[in-house]
């Protein structure tokens, strides 16, 4: 017998069961993601309701960064599901403050119902992209890491100093790297190197949150010139 024809006959299962395993690491992602935007929005608009005051830079940073070293210890344990919706819904209780403090401008209600649209219409655009070629962005890992390291120092320099120019650079630099996490992360999935589907979420909630309220700040910049 052809031994070209035993191997690629016996490689099928294997390749059709890391396609069928690619599938499900998709599916449950975009299930939990779905919820945790749900769950964090409504927290959100909780917090806009009752007026809820911001936890202060010193809080959000430990609440934030210790949430997410939590999920990480627990990514493959039954405690992954509620530790990603305490860091969804922590994330939402932050943006309620942002949110109100925009209500408040003139034309604050359209700039947020742009950014969130502007959001929206970037992810399924990005998203709908790599599922369609199932290119692989995973080279720009490095790249993205360095640049958001960057970004975060940039931003704390910016609000300790009060330069809001630098504010507006640090924005539009973070939307630009969310994008490309965005497409960073869905690669990933698509090409089989993320099979925790509760990390991808995490990595791909935090893409959206960051590029929604960098677009908010822009376009809320942009707004108040007007």
């Amino acid at each position: 017998m052809d031994r070209s024809l035993v191997h690629s006959t016996a490689t099928l299962p294997a390749g059709r069961g890391g396609l069928l395993a690619t599938h499900k690491v998709l599916r449950n992602t975009y299930a939990l993601l779905s919820m945790t935007l749900l769950f964090s929005a409504g927290v959100a608009a909780a917090a806009v309701a009752l007026r809820l005051p911001s936890p202060g830079l010193i809080v959000t940073l430990v609440g934030y960064f210790g949430l997410l070293f939590l999920i990480h210890k627990v990514q493959n344990s039954g405690a992954a599901i509620p530790a990603v919706f305490a860091l969804t819904g922590f994330m939402g209780y932050t943006l309620g403050p942002i949110l109100s403090a925009h209500l408040a401008m003139p034309g604050g209600a359209q700039t947020i119902a742009l950014a969130l649209g502007a959001t929206g219409a970037t992810f399924l655009a990005l998203s709908g992209w790599v599922l369609a070629t199932r290119r692989d962005f995973s080279f720009m890992g490095g790249f993205l890491f360095a640049g958001m390291v960057i970004a975060l120092l940039a931003g704390l320099g910016a609000m300790f100093f009060q330069l809001p120019a630098l504010g507006l650079a640090v924005s539009a630099m973070v939307a630009l790297l969310s994008a490309g996490l965005i497409l960073f992360e869905t690669s990933r999935i698509v090409n089989g190197g993320e099979t925790n589907y509760v990390m991808a979420t995490v990595s791909l909630f935090v893409s959206l949150f960051n590029l929604f309220t960098s677009l908010l700040s822009l376009f809320g910049f942009g707004g108040s010139n007007d």
